[in-house]
């Protein structure tokens, strides 16, 4: 796409699953992943004489979002049903709200290109989860679709954008910084692999500069932000594409495949009237009065701009660093416990978003848990800042031995004999013997090639198993290489 004569518009519309122990309007459980339709009752299911009751704590959660993200409580909301038939929704329609949701006008604000950018929401409602279709991964799926009803009747917030994001970068960093929220506010948790949070997209291509919309079409099974920056720039190109050709953009429904990298049509859009909307007669009207929402107000955690601010103003990190460890609220708890205890900040960043984050992602789990508790990881940053264990050695053998073994630092360091050399003539008789040993280089470093300075230092610190102190090993290897012949 010419970003110099197309420009995207896109909006965002996001379900959320919150954590509640049971279903939106029946004491069923919403367990993940037990056996098919054995968390379900009359009401879920929608078996004739069965009535719904609200869950309070669905609605004190969507309150927690609403005020998190500086949107408009309505005191009085209304739940509609959504009439459609599809073979996982038992009742033949679905109770939202419509007209009358239980917050608008909210917005967030994302880093967009070094600026800031408010985002905004539209509107915030609960509404029912559907069930599960299955199509594949049982005997007869070649030829029948399983139904799951276990999810049908679980609480959700939609959450509707604005279509103010230009580009696809900008939804991903909207998306990541919501789920983020929710986390923060523990009334998600963000999982999109397991349907936790689930998005689609709403995308148009317009001429740049252009006031009227253009065409928009609907992307959805955004199960990833990897998937999600995919579809959209590929759905941004078709689009572009397209309208160079001289043909139309079709109001769509698409759906992402990521095996073959693409979008393909999934049906028509549908609009409002198609749904046939009417008030829930089963529900009384939802009536929210102030002392409700000042209690959830009052409580409200940190969240996570707030975090990020704290961070960098309490531990003078930098901004990169804050907004990294921010990114979730377990992570960012763990390196204030080990920056605090270590009283070195920056190497307890440093340790968290290099080594410990890395083992996180290779071993596809989070923070809480780790097998390094951060009062031990503060422990290993100070063994190193007070010259008793090296940087090498803290590195490529205490750290993951700590992990295994679930021990101290300490504890390693003694039992390996992993302590600091700084014992100068131990050193010096080492050093002799690297640079005895190199004629080649020593007589590179001679003649004026002092790059070759580091394959000494390297030398070093293996013969040593990193237990040189860095320092005193950069003296004395100095000391000999400039001094002359006579000395080795």
């Amino acid at each position: 796409m010419d970003p110099q004569k197309y420009e995207v518009v896109i909006g965002l519309e996001i379900h959320a699953q919150l954590r509640t122990k049971t279903k939106l309007f029946c004491g069923c459980s919403t367990e993940f992943g037990k056996t098919p339709n054995t968390l379900t009752c009359p009401v879920c299911l929608g078996l004739p004489g069965a009535l719904p009751v609200l869950n309070a704590e669905a609605a004190a959660m969507a309150v927690k979002l609403a005020l998190a993200v500086h949107a408009r409580i309505n005191r009085r909301s209304q739940f509609s049903r959504k009439n459609y038939f599809y073979p996982d929704l038992p009742k033949g329609y679905q109770i939202t709200q419509y007209r009358f949701p239980l917050a608008e006008d909210g917005w967030l604000q994302i880093d967009a290109g070094g600026r800031p950018k408010k985002i905004g929401i539209e509107r915030i409602h609960l509404e029912e989860d559907a069930g599960k279709s299955i199509h594949d991964g049982l005997p007869d799926s070649w030829q029948k679709t399983s139904l799951d009803f276990n999810r049908s009747g679980v609480p959700l917030l939609e959450i509707v954008g604005r279509p103010d994001l230009a580009s696809c970068a900008e939804a991903v960093e909207f998306l990541q910084l919501l789920r983020t929220t929710l986390q923060y506010l523990d009334i998600c948790d963000g999982n999109m692999e397991e349907g936790s949070l689930r998005c689609d997209s709403n995308l148009s291509v317009r001429i740049k500069g252009s006031s009227e919309m253009g065409v928009k079409t609907e992307v959805k099974n955004l199960n990833s932000f990897r998937f999600m920056q995919r579809a959209l720039d590929y759905e941004a190109e078709r689009q572009a594409a397209e309208l160079e050709a001289g043909r139309t953009v079709h109001q769509e429904t698409r759906l992402w495949d990521p095996v073959l990298n693409r979008t393909s049509p999934m049906r028509s859009k549908e609009e409002a009237h198609d749904y046939r909307y009417f008030p829930e007669p089963d529900l009384p009207l939802l009536d929210l009065d102030e002392d409700f929402i000042q209690r959830i107000k009052v409580a409200l955690p940190e969240l996570p701009q707030e975090k990020v601010e704290r961070l960098m103003e309490a531990f003078k990190i930098p901004a990169y660093d804050a907004s990294l460890l921010a990114q979730s609220r377990g992570l960012a708890d763990y390196f204030e416990r080990a920056a605090t205890i270590s009283q070195n900040p920056k190497q307890a960043s440093n340790w968290i978003m290099r080594d410990v984050l890395q083992y996180l992602h290779e071993h596809r789990i989070e923070i809480d848990q780790f097998s390094i508790p951060a009062e031990r990881l503060a422990g290993l940053i100070r063994l190193v800042d007070s010259g008793d264990l090296t940087l090498t050695a803290a590195k490529e053998t205490v750290f993951p031995k700590m992990i295994a073994a679930r021990k101290d630092a300490s504890a390693i360091v003694a039992e390996e004999g992993l302590g600091q050399i700084v014992d100068e003539e131990a050193l010096h008789k080492t050093a002799r013997a690297v640079i005895a040993a190199n004629p080649g280089p020593l007589g590179q470093y001679r003649q004026g090639k002092k790059q070759v300075f580091g394959f000494f230092v390297g030398l070093l610190m293996k013969e040593t198993k990193g237990r040189a102190n860095a320092a005193l090993a950069t003296k004395i290897l100095k000391e000999i290489l400039d001094g002359d012949k006579a000395s080795l």
